[in-house]
């Protein structure tokens, strides 16, 4: 930008040498070395404007990866409770929308301030070496227009903060409803949605004309303010030249260096521009990166080895947020290695906090989670969390091949082990019946697998990941009674002796476990056998009662 700005302002400077010593005295020897300079004075202006041109978008295309590399790792390492209270959609547009808006500041805003202080500061001090009186004329115009462009900023920086919002609103209407399409055709909510849709819509139109007027309003004084200055210098000018205090050549060269001195200014309103919008787009990205995980990995992390599976809570008890109630309280539980646990309760008993504590995916309000001896807060999240398996009531598939769905919690497994993991899960022969087998892709959310089949390759991909503590979150509780018997059967083949915690509301699920916990607003009410549970437990009694009866029975107790 330097060198390329510098063979630039030689360029007016060599046009009113030609014309003081060359065209107007007639001398044409001087005019090929002098028309040489000039050309080779534009062609290292072009050359070097190329190469800042290049090298800008090179350097601008570098902080989106890093900003948006950043922000992937950063979410990456959120906790559970980052994504309880951020929506996809805000996600979403700030790792693209507002880092293409900073890019563009990079690229096009930053480049062109550097510019035109060079441009501005070196035609200014060349200007008042050609004429001091018309260079003083040029910076009268020079105040008033800065006022413009502060008054213009102050006004745009809120409005394009606003504009990106609502930008974000837009885009997490579009990837709800996308998402929960099916959800709304099924509800016949179309007209709602497109309603809502509309509204949002809106919403980010009338916020992008109001970001618009304030550009229109300033923008023509930006335009005519130099223009203006330009009639009266000329005017000056000319009078000189007329009276013969100035050289026919310097007035030329003055008039080039002022269209060189307009330039900057007038593009200081795009700049302007720009740098609302990257500045508010700025304050968007730095809002998630500057975010701190609750859950964090400790410094000097114990790396556990393969676990045995012993589990203890110490008194535990845990909320969501640093100030929501608490959803467990005073939690003393131990499970031996290889023990079968289930957890029933009412809805909102805190029976999925429980094992969402295990993983770590939340941290205890107070008390102590334990695995084989250790407390999870010192101990290298990687090394837990590999070794504990979920199978999920909603398994969530990639839109990849079945292959890969399956080998997702162990990459690298061999074709043999994934097909060992699949039989095993009573999903081999379904896969062999595709077209390309375990290469063929499943859709997005495994759309094209139906709820059973989806159960089946979650079961086979904690299979073939080998966890030593297991969580069955609801695992058979929406699929039919052929693909339940499936299931019972693979999740036979994975219990084996891993230490497992059982959730599911149907008691038929829970009844074989070695012991069962009944949870009761957030406390253990109650732990032992089924037959036991229903002599000595209210709360079991009522869930076993309510499973039982007839549909419009009431319940006592109910």
């Amino acid at each position: 930008m330097v060198i390329g700005t510098a063979a630039q302002l030689v360029v007016p400077d060599l046009s009113g040498v030609i014309v003081d010593n060359a065209i107007e005295p007639h001398r044409l020897a001087l005019l090929v070395p002098l028309g040489g300079a000039l050309f080779g004075a534009t062609a290292v202006w072009g050359a070097f404007n190329f190469a800042q041109s290049y090298l800008g978008a090179l350097m601008s295309q570098k902080v989106v990866y890093r900003l948006t590399d950043a922000m992937y790792r950063h979410v990456q390492e959120q906790s559970f409770s980052y994504f309880d209270k951020s929506q996809t959609g805000q996600l979403m547009s700030r790792a693209t929308g507002d880092i293409n808006s900073v890019r563009m500041f990079v690229y096009r805003g930053a480049p062109r301030i550097v510019t035109a202080a060079l441009q501005f500061f070196g035609t200014a001090v060349i200007l008042l070496k050609i004429d001091p009186s018309l260079a003083l004329l040029t910076m009268t115009m020079t105040p008033p227009f800065l006022w413009a462009v502060l008054a213009m900023s102050r006004k745009q920086r809120p409005a394009s903060w606003k504009l990106q919002q609502d930008l974000a609103d837009l885009t997490t209407v579009l990837q709800e409803n996308i998402v929960g399409m099916r959800v709304v055709r099924v509800f016949a909510r179309e007209d709602h949605e497109e309603e809502k849709f509309d509204r949002t819509n809106t919403a980010y139109r009338e916020q992008s004309m109001r970001v618009a007027e304030i550009q229109a309003n300033f923008q023509p004084l930006l335009n005519q303010l130099p223009q203006l200055g330009t009639a009266f210098i000329i005017a000056y000018g000319g009078i000189q030249v007329i009276h013969g205090t100035l050289a026919i050549g310097n007035f030329v060269a003055f008039n080039a260096y002022l269209l060189l001195l307009l330039m900057p200014l007038r593009s200081i309103g795009f700049i302007t521009n720009l740098w609302a919008q990257a500045q508010a787009s700025a304050e968007r990205v730095f809002e998630v990166l500057d975010s701190q995980p609750r859950v964090r990995q400790p410094e000097h992390a114990v790396v556990l080895p393969r676990l045995t599976g012993a589990v203890r809570f110490e008194h535990v008890s845990a909320r969501y947020g640093d100030e929501g109630p608490l959803v467990l309280e005073d939690i003393d539980l131990s499970v031996a290695p290889g023990e079968t646990v289930a957890l029933v309760g009412m809805t909102g008993s805190g029976k999925s906090t429980v094992v969402q504590l295990v993983s770590r995916f939340y941290d205890p309000a107070a008390g102590r989670v334990l695995v084989d001896g250790h407390d999870l807060r010192t101990v290298d999240l990687h090394s837990l969390r590999s070794q504990i398996g979920f199978v999920l009531q909603d398994p969530f598939l990639f839109a990849t091949t079945l292959g890969e769905n399956i080998a997702f919690g162990r990459p690298g497994a061999s074709q043999a082990d994934i097909e060992r993991a699949a039989r095993a899960a009573r999903i081999h022969d379904f896969a062999a019946s595709l077209p390309w087998g375990y290469g063929t892709r499943v859709g997005e959310r495994g759309m094209s697998l139906s709820g059973g089949q989806k159960q089946r390759v979650s079961i086979a991909r904690a299979i073939l990941m080998d966890p030593r503590i297991l969580v069955l979150d609801e695992a058979t509780s929406s699929v039919d009674a052929e693909n339940e018997f499936l299931i019972r059967e693979a999740l036979g083949e994975l219990l084996g002796s891993r230490t497992t915690f059982i959730i599911a509301h149907r008691l038929s699920s829970v009844m074989r476990a070695d012991r069962i916990v009944v949870l009761h607003q957030g406390r253990i009410q109650a732990i032992g056998r089924h037959e036991a549970l229903l002599r000595t437990s209210p709360v079991y009694q009522r869930i076993h009662a309510l499973q039982l009866a007839p549909a419009g029975q009431e319940v006592a107790g109910e």
